[in-house]
């Protein structure tokens, strides 16, 4: 099949703000690549959305090369990648660690991204560059004590957009981050009743926030997404030098 103008490729997106994310991407002209381990839900969004569905367990690290692949053979390139699928541990995980969640919560917070990124750049570098977003979390930017698990991946998320935006900005691949607040999805389902009359987010509020991410985002840059205000990336306060000082190391040349 011929390349089409601009082909997305989203995780999680057979529900909540990845199917939303769908709909805003096909709606501006992008051929979608549905991600999800809900392989019935993937079908359903891809049908709506005129894309392609491809049912995989993102935890699995042959699961994104082989959805990567998929997009090149359907569509002739890759563009925009939204790394979107994650979970909760349902535990604080503090105490009462069981690996088994511990496992998955990393695998699917985590694991996924990694995966994620190291088979999109190849196909961005192909398509001559192109946007990379990641769903982290406000837990990325502050604790979240009644589920530190979930904490700790989405924490290891930020660190690892701010690192890996940079390091592929030179190769016209942008990766940045959304850091939404509660928002009205299954990932709350388990406590929903504890937020009484606090705003939730809408799934599509979040995949608004994305869609200007993907417009205007910088390399590295986090984006809270907040009821009620507009969207824009955090500002991490700087860590303090070395006194006496001169210039930083270039890390990138080091070992």
């Amino acid at each position: 099949m011929p390349a089409t103008s601009s082909v997305a490729l989203v995780t999680g997106g057979a529900a909540g703000i990845g199917a939303a994310a769908v709909h805003r991407l096909a709606a501006s002209g992008a051929r979608v690549v549905v991600v999800d381990r809900d392989a019935a839900g993937a079908a359903a969004v891809a049908q709506r959305a005129g894309g392609l569905a491809f049912p995989a367990d993102v935890t699995d690290p042959a699961a994104l090369p082989a959805a990567v692949a998929a997009a090149e053979d359907t569509y002739g390139r890759l563009d925009t990648v939204l790394l979107n699928a994650g979970a909760t541990s349902g535990v604080p995980g503090v105490e009462d660690v069981d690996v088994a969640a511990y496992r998955r919560i990393v695998g699917v917070n985590l694991d996924h991204v990694v995966f994620g990124l190291s088979a999109a750049v190849p196909a961005l570098r192909r398509a001559g560059g192109g946007r990379v977003v990641v769903t982290a979390s406000l837990a990325g930017l502050v604790g979240m004590p009644g589920d530190a698990l979930y904490t700790a991946t989405k924490h290891a998320v930020v660190g690892y957009v701010r690192a890996a935006g940079p390091a592929l900005a030179g190769d016209g691949i942008t990766v940045a981050a959304v850091c939404p607040g509660f928002a009205d999805t299954a990932l709350v389902d388990g406590f929903r009743d504890r937020f009484g009359d606090f705003p939730l987010l809408a799934a599509d509020d979040v995949a608004a926030a994305i869609e200007q991410v993907l417009a205007r985002g910088g390399p590295g840059e986090c984006w809270y997404v907040q009821p009620g205000r507009d969207p824009a990336p955090y500002g991490f306060r700087g860590v303090p030098s070395p006194l006496g000082a001169g210039a930083p190391p270039d890390l990138g040349t080091l070992g």
